[in-house]
């Protein structure tokens, strides 16, 4: 059971804050519900019955935010090179609700839209996870939103060019001249 003033995150939409418990009155059924103020002035209703099966859950702690950002400074994890099989995986670490989950998403997707670019699929799995782990590092971290993100932008920038830059650099590079006759 939440209380007002609580920061939770709620899986799928991010974290936010519970500004009110209200009943209300919805297709003839009274339910209690906690009144969710999210990122960008939105708020969203969540069935007080209901929170903790789908996974509601209090924001990280300012000491699993310094873990988080850990998982963006180390290398990608393996993905499948099929595109739906990958989709599907990482849509099911974005649904677990784990922040650590959501930050390897966001950073295999952030490196491999900067190695080959992203199906317009991805794009789009990259900017919502992005904003599910910016929002619980905003409240967790007590900073601004333009504050996490460059540091989030940061240490995807540092840990791409020191594993995917340098590895890639001896790969791609013709050692020899052949010339054709």
């Amino acid at each position: 059971m939440f209380n007002v003033g609580d920061k939770i995150v709620y899986p799928m939409h991010g974290a936010g804050t519970i500004e009110s418990i209200e009943e209300k009155d919805i297709l003839g059924e009274k339910q209690s519900y906690y009144i969710l103020k999210m990122p960008g002035e939105v708020k969203v209703m969540v069935p007080t019955a209901k929170a903790e099966d789908i996974g509601v859950r209090s924001v990280i702690d300012k000491e699993s935010a310094s873990k988080v950002f850990k998982v963006l400074e180390n290398d990608s994890t393996e993905m499948s090179m099929n595109w739906n099989k990958r989709y599907r995986d990482n849509m099911e670490k974005i649904k677990s609700g784990d922040i650590y989950e959501v930050a390897d998403v966001v950073r295999n997707l952030s490196f491999k839209q900067k190695e080959k670019g992203l199906s317009t699929g991805e794009k789009k799995m990259l900017l919502n996870a992005r904003q599910i782990l910016v929002s619980e590092l905003v409240l967790a971290d007590q900073s601004s939103q333009d504050e996490v993100e460059n540091l989030v932008d940061t240490k995807l920038s540092t840990s791409f060019t020191e594993f995917q830059h340098s590895d890639k650099a001896d790969h791609n590079v013709v050692k020899k001249f052949i010339p054709f006759d």
